[in-house]
């Protein structure tokens, strides 16, 4: 039985997949995965790109707690995954054994990353001008 609100968590996943599309036609997901380090180099199997999806997905999701988002995405946990070029879903546990060994060079790349992403994409977007 799926949980309810479903249909919301649909609309969620759309946003998701229109992210994914922006990430991947910007270059970001290349960037992303090729430039941001953890101190470990892999986490299991998994990669900081992995984790950053899930929670990227679970902030757009509006779901009230990390539980409630996997709950909800486990049936589509290949799709979405496979929205970003990853290959499986992180285990909740990995993710929070990843958010309590992420390090501050880490958590600094991604803010650059996403920072200047951030100003490219403004600027192409709303070049300057005024009256």
């Amino acid at each position: 039985m799926l949980p309810t609100p479903f249909p919301h968590f649909l609309a969620g996943l759309l946003s998701v997949a229109i992210v994914a599309h922006c990430f991947t036609t910007s270059g970001l997901l290349t960037t992303l995965e090729h430039q941001v380090r953890f101190a470990r180099p892999r986490f299991g199997t998994y990669e900081v790109l992995d984790f950053v999806v899930v929670l990227l997905g679970y902030a757009i999701s509006a779901e009230p707690t990390l539980l409630a988002f996997y709950d909800r995405l486990t049936p589509f946990a290949i799709p979405f995954m496979a929205l970003f070029n990853r290959q499986r879903l992180p285990h909740r546990a990995t993710l929070s054994r990843f958010l309590a060994a992420l390090d501050q060079p880490c958590v600094e790349a991604l803010r650059v990353l996403f920072q200047d992403d951030l100003i490219t994409q403004t600027v192409q977007t709303f070049p300057p001008g005024g009256l």
